[in-house]
C-alpha cells in the first residue's frame, strides 16, 4: 500500500523557515558534498524532493537531478527556486522508471513518512530497481527517541523566542511503530496547525528490509560530515548498494 503523507500549502508556506529553525539549511553544503561523491557526477533521483533544498545545489555541481514528490505545493516551491531539476508528482513507495541512476536518495526523515512497513518495503524495492549496477541508495533518518512519552502521549517545545512558540503534540502506537503528531506554531496573534505522522525504523530493521529487496549496507555515518555512527547518535545516513 502506498500512503505517504502529503505536505499541503499550509506546510509548504513555512517549510523553508522551519527547516532553517531545525538547522537543516546550515548543513546543506555537507549533504551535497556527501551525495556528490556517491553520484559519480551521473544521474540522481531524490525521493521526496520537496522544494529542492538539496536537489538544487546538487544539480549546480553538474549532477543531473530528478525528483519525485506527492505534494503539488512543494513542487511549486521547487519550480520557483530552479528549473534545473526535473520533477513529477508521484508516490515514492510506488514508482517505476526506465531510467537508471547512479544515486537515489531520501533525506530528512522522508522515508519514515511512509506510514506502514509494507509501504517502506515498496519504496526500498522501487529504489533498488532504479539503481544502475554500481548505484548507491542513501537514506537519512533519525534514530527513534521515545523518551518522554507517558501513556503513549507527549508534548514538547521546539522553539520559544520573542516571536514564535512552536509546540509538538504526539501520540505513540508502539505496536505499529507509528507516531501521529501535530505541530502548533504560534506567531504573534496567528497560529498554524501542521499535521505530521511517521513510522519510525531502527537501523537494524532498515538493514533487514534492504536485504530483503536485494541491497546491502555499504556505509553508515552519524552526519553528512562523516562523523562515526555510535550508540549516542541521534540519526544516521546509511548507504546501500546492490548485493
Amino acid at each position: 500500500m502506498c500512503n505517504e503523507m502529503v505536505y499541503d500549502e499550509n506546510w509548504a508556506s513555512v517549510y523553508d523557515r522551519y527547516t532553517s529553525i531545525r538547522g537543516r539549511i546550515d548543513e546543506v553544503e555537507d549533504a551535497v558534498s556527501f551525495l556528490y561523491r556517491l553520484s559519480k557526477v551521473g544521474r540522481a533521483l531524490e525521493l521526496g524532493v520537496g522544494g529542492g533544498r538539496v536537489a538544487v545545489p546538487l544539480s549546480e555541481r553538474g549532477v543531473i537531478v530528478e525528483g519525485i514528490d506527492k505534494s503539488d505545493s512543494m513542487l511549486k516551491l521547487l519550480a520557483k527556486r530552479s528549473g534545473s531539476v526535473k520533477s513529477w508528482n508521484g508516490d515514492i513507495a510506488c514508482f517505476s522508471k526506465q531510467q537508471r541512476y547512479s544515486l537515489v536518495y531520501c533525506v530528512y526523515n522522508t522515508f519514515t513518512m511512509l506510514f506502514t512497513r509494507e509501504a517502506q518495503l515498496d519504496c526500498l524495492r522501487s529504489a533498488a530497481e532504479a539503481l544502475d549496477d554500481e548505484g548507491n541508495l542513501v537514506i537519512e533518518i533519525a534514530v527513534p527517541n521515545l523518551d518522554g512519552f507517558v501513556h503513549g502521549q507527549k508534548t514538547s517545545t521546539i522553539l520559544l523566542d520573542h516571536e514564535n512558540t512552536i509546540l509538538m503534540a504526539e501520540i505513540h502506537d508502539s505496536i505499529k511503530q507509528n507516531i501521529v503528531s501535530t505541530l502548533l506554531w504560534f506567531s504573534g496573534t496567528s497560529v498554524r496547525r501542521l499535521p505530521h505522522h511517521i513510522r519510525y525504523v531502527y537501523h537494524q530493521e532498515l538493514d533487514t528490509m534492504a536485504e530483503y529487496v536485494g541491497l546491502k549496507l555499504a556505509e553508515r555515518w552519524e552526519d553528512w560530515a562523516g562523523g562515526a555512527f555510535s550508540e549516542s547518535s541521534k540519526r544516521h545516513i546509511s548507504v546501500y548498494r546492490r548485493r
